[in-house]
């Protein structure tokens, strides 16, 4: 295969993965039950925070002081305070990243997939306004074998009462 040929097939591979990645936020309307405008996202959240939960960006590693949250509680959505995660299924991934190797019961998260990277991923969002957390792996440990490598922007915490 030439240069062109080459280039023709990438370019064509990747304006395919655009057009599945837009059928998958077309999906989005089916769990999502808070809705704001871009001007109240903006409001609410800041400009880092906004990033990640709405434009499905990544924080930097080792930046979250919720990587290093040990307490017993609720990890809730930044986004619309859905309790999300409970502490018994974070642990240290050695990521830089809040890891999990299980939501809550009762489905608060929604994963769909991304082709960003050009290497397939799940990502995980919020189910009730959409929110985007982060992705989950397959190398987490049991009983699940998964890691939800979270976004500590995307999330609040909040202690178990004494």
């Amino acid at each position: 295969m030439n240069r062109r040929g080459f280039l023709g097939t990438a370019a064509a591979g990747l304006a395919g993965l655009a057009g599945s990645r837009a059928a998958y936020a077309a999906t989005d309307a089916d769990y999502v039950t808070v809705r704001r405008t871009e001007a109240e996202w903006r409001a609410m959240l800041t400009d880092d925070e906004y990033a990640v939960l709405r434009n499905e960006d990544t924080e930097r590693a080792y930046t979250s002081p919720l990587n290093d949250e040990k307490r017993e509680g609720t990890f809730h959505c930044k986004g619309c305070d859905l309790p999300l995660y409970p502490s018994n299924t974070k642990y240290d991934s050695g990521t830089g990243w809040p890891s999990f190797w299980a939501p809550l019961d009762g489905d608060p998260v929604r994963t769909k997939r991304d082709f960003v990277l050009l290497i397939p991923r799940t990502e995980v969002h919020c189910r009730r306004c959409g929110g985007h957390l982060g992705h989950i792996f397959n190398d987490g440990p049991q009983p699940t074998g998964e890691r939800h490598c979270l976004n500590g922007l995307a999330l609040t915490f909040e202690p178990a009462s004494a």
